[in-house]
């Protein structure tokens, strides 16, 4: 396996139809992903032209605040699911749909295309830029802080989170990164933080002294964010901290929220990024987090506890092992996680620094492990191989579905799994053949074997060039190439 392959494929998503194999001169490997660190467009085109979806996650919450209301509402009138006078049917949810501002009832409804569109987006920029590596990168990050369309709202912000929260950050400062993607509305909708309120608030007082009369029970305090933040974003399981951290965490916490949001619309300071910070939900007082104080007030007290979690030893020990398990195998070399520790712990996290370190480090220039491609990483390898980066953005998403990795659908907040046994099954690769024959029909065909050869350099096994050259047609050899050893693994 020679190095060009090893950059093309293990750091990259493969040779784009009509792109050049890198130098196999010693260093011109290295030299080709280095300058796509210079090369990069955090902001390219695509992304530019997209439409600004930031204000209607909090149209959806309050649109479901009615809703519930509704329901409340309609009980309280009817006795229960029958109206006890007429015994008319209590409301279905399409007939409370039906009865609310059709601009709401438009925005709803269109929330899973617009998380189409931008899954199939997502994997076009990847197909069609020439920064492949960074690419790669701005995928693993987005994994690291992953957040999920799954709750009401999140499917108009999970993308501006990878695009305005990830993309700019990933040549920056860890702390930049972490600050940007864990205040982000995506975020704070997905772990619910936007509920949390501080039990001494302001705003919980005020509701406690109301609380006899509408009988509703404490918003309370949620730890989700918290936790997962000290868990898979920064310290990791074994990182140290207790339970009374989270808690105290979480105090801090308090009191950040969306913009769009009526509550928030009302009392909240904006932030950056579409976030907002409500003063009166936020815990008065001094936290106490890791052995050290927090008297900071406001929006500065969570963002100072940041800061110092993004530089812990911790940290740099988990990043740094995720990291090397990414690009070297699923039992990474420690040699390889040293040296990545050493340079963040040294640079206060600098991730263009560990880039740097990550190309240079021998261990992940070796020819084993090779990992299996995740299901988002091989479609976008396919679409670079047949030149069909221009698909509609459903319509590659569609296939993302069928093959069993639609972006920010990961089943946990811990995202999507980066061990080669978890994409391996006989069912998951039936769909990717069963796809490949299908995209094989309309794409370039000529040349096959040439072109196998460019794509893997110094990789492409005597078997797999034995079947190709039996192919009936240049179709099926192209379908064969699309699902070859050398074209599912990196």
């Amino acid at each position: 396996m020679s190095r060009p392959h090893i950059a093309l494929n293990r750091f990259g998503y493969g040779l784009r139809l009509g792109g050049h194999t890198p130098s196999a001169a010693p260093g011109g490997a290295s030299r080709y992903l280095l300058a796509q660190m210079e090369a990069f467009d955090p902001a390219p085109a695509l992304i530019s032209a997209r439409e600004d979806t930031s204000e209607k996650a909090g149209e959806i919450l309050d649109m479901l605040r009615q809703l519930r209301r509704m329901r409340r509402n309609q009980s309280s009138a009817g006795g229960g699911m029958m109206d006890a006078a007429n015994e008319a049917p209590r409301p279905s949810n399409a007939e409370m749909m039906n009865a609310l501002p059709p601009e709401l009832r438009a925005s709803y409804r269109s929330a899973g295309q617009t998380l189409r569109h931008d899954a199939g987006l997502k994997a076009k920029i990847a197909a069609a830029s020439p920064t492949p590596m960074m690419e790669r990168l701005v995928h693993f990050w987005a994994n690291h802080f992953s957040v999920s369309a799954g709750k009401p709202g999140t499917h108009y912000q999970v993308a501006n989170h990878e695009f305005a929260a990830i993309r700019p950050h990933v040549l920056g400062n860890f702390a930049d990164m972490l600050r940007a993607a864990v205040l982000h509305p995506a975020m704070l909708l997905y772990l619910d933080q936007f509920r949390s309120v501080g039990p001494n608030s302001e705003f919980e007082q005020r509701r406690a002294r109301r609380r006899g009369s509408d009988g509703r029970p404490s918003r309370g305090l949620n730890e989700n964010l918290a936790r997962e933040i000290m868990e898979l974003h920064t310290l990791g399981v074994d990182g140290g901290y207790s339970q009374t951290d989270v808690t105290e965490f979480a105090g801090a916490l308090t009191g950040w929220t969306i913009q769009g949001l009526r509550q928030a619309r009302r009392f909240s300071v904006p932030r950056a990024g579409g976030a907002a910070f409500v003063e009166r939900a936020h815990e008065p007082g001094t936290r106490r987090v890791l052995g050290r104080s927090y008297s900071q007030t406001g929006p500065d007290q969570a963002e100072a506890i940041l800061s110092d979690l993004a530089t812990h030893p911790a940290t740099a020990r988990f990043v740094s092992e995720k990291l090397a398990r990414h690009f070297a195998g699923d039992v990474p070399p420690p040699t390889l996680i040293r040296a990545l520790e050493a340079d963040f712990l040294r640079t206060g996290g600098d991730l263009a620094s560990l880039t740097r370190t990550l190309v240079a480090a021998p261990e992940v220039w070796e020819e084993s492990p090779v990992k299996f491609r995740a299901p988002f990483e091989w479609l976008v390898a396919v679409l670079r191989l047949t030149g069909r980066d221009d698909q509609e953005e459903r319509r590659i998403a569609r296939w993302l579905r069928e093959i069993g990795q639609m972006p920010w659908s990961a089943p946990s907040p811990a995202g999507f799994d980066d061990l080669q046994g978890s994409w391996a099954g006989p069912d998951a690769l039936l769909r990717r053949v069963e796809l490949a024959e299908r995209m094989a029909r309309g794409a370039p065909s000529d040349g096959i074997l040439d072109h196998a050869e460019m794509a893997f350099p110094g990789a492409l096994s005597d078997h797999t060039r034995t079947w190709l050259s039996r192919a009936e047609s240049g179709s099926q050899a192209l379908g064969l190439l699309l699902v070859s050893p050398e074209m599912m693994r990196r």
